[in-house]
C-alpha cells in the first residue's frame, strides 16, 4: 500500500492500517534478542517509515502562513524526518561494524579449511531443529513463524577431525530478494555458503504447497543472485512424522 491509500484507508475506516511488511517488521521487533538482530529491525522499520512519513506531511503542511511560510505542521514532519535519517546513519554504521566482524571470522574459517552449509527454507519449517540436531549449536526452537531473526551458526563433524560450519538462515519468504523481511541480510549470509541444505514441510501442515515452496525460494535466490540459484542443493524433508499420505502426493514431490 502507499502511503496515501494507508492513509485513506485509516480515515475510512477509523483504526490504525498495516500492509504486510509493517505487519512482519512488528513480528521481528517483538521477537528479535540479539544486539544485531534489534538493530537489522530497527532500521528496516526507519528506512519503510521515512517515505510514509513524508506521505502524511501534505495534510500537516497546510497548518503554515500565507506564500514563502513554512506552517508548524511541516517544520515538525521535517524534524522528524532530519532525526530518522540521523538515526539511520547511526545504526547503518553499527551494522556494518557488525558485518566486518562477521566477514573476519568467516575469513578465518575459510583460511582454517572449515567451508560453510546453509540452512535454508520457508519460515517455520524446522530449520532450528535440523541445526540443534547435526550440532551442538542451542538456537532457540518453536512452533511459530520468525523465531530465528539471525543466523545462528554451529560446527558440524563427519569423523576423522573433519567437518563444516552450518549456517541456521532465518525463514526467507516472497520479496526477500527485493528486501522483504529482512530479506538482504539473511540473503548475504547464504551467498558466503558453498551447499544450500533446503528444509521443508513435508507434511504441508501449514497448508502451504513444499513444492511451491522449494520453487519461490530458488526463485528469490535467482532474483539476488542467479548463482545462488546454482549452486549445489540437499532437499530435507521434514516433518515426516506428522505426514499424512493421503493428502501430499509424494510421488510428485520427489
Amino acid at each position: 500500500l502507499s502511503p496515501a491509500q494507508m492513509r485513506n484507508l485509516e480515515e475510512m475506516l477509523g483504526t490504525k492500517v498495516m500492509d504486510r511488511t509493517m505487519l512482519i517488521l512488528d513480528i521481528f521487533a517483538a521477537r528479535a534478542l540479539s544486539n544485531e538482530g534489534k538493530i537489522q529491525v530497527e532500521l528496516a522499520q526507519l528506512k519503510y517509515s521515512l517515505p510514509r512519513l513524508a506521505g502524511k506531511g501534505t495534510s500537516l503542511s497546510r497548518l503554515g502562513g500565507g506564500i514563502g511560510t513554512r506552517g508548524p505542521g511541516e517544520t515538525k514532519l521535517e524534524t522528524d524526518k532530519r532525526h530518522i535519517r540521523r538515526r539511520i546513519q547511526y545504526l547503518s554504521e553499527n551494522l556494518q561494524k557488525l558485518e566486518k566482524r562477521r566477514l573476519a571470522m568467516h575469513d578465518r574459517r575459510q583460511k582454517n579449511g572449515a567451508q560453510a552449509v546453509a540452512i535454508v527454507g520457508y519460515t517455520n519449517v524446522g530449520k532450528s531443529t535440523l541445526l540443534s540436531v547435526i550440532s551442538s549449536a542451542r538456537p532457540k526452537i518453536a512452533n511459530y513463524h520468525f523465531t530465528t531473526l539471525s543466523p545462528m551458526l554451529g560446527v558440524v563433524s563427519v569423523g576423522d577431525g573433519k567437518g563444516f560450519v552450518a549456517a541456521d538462515i532465518p525463514g526467507l519468504i516472497e520479496g526477500a530478494s527485493e528486501g522483504l523481511g529482512l530479506g538482504h541480510d539473511f540473503l548475504r549470509h547464504v551467498d558466503r555458503c558453498r551447499l544450500l541444505i533446503h528444509v521443508v514441510d513435508i507434511s504441508q501442515s501449514e497448508g502451504r504447497n513444499a513444492i511451491e515452496d522449494i520453487r519461490m525460494i530458488n526463485a528469490e535466490l535467482e532474483k539476488y543472485n542467479p548463482e545462488l540459484a546454482a549452486r549445489p542443493q540437499i532437499i530435507a524433508a521434514n516433518k515426516c512424522d506428522i505426514l499424512d499420505r493421503t493428502q501430499v502426493d509424494i510421488d510428485a514431490f520427489e
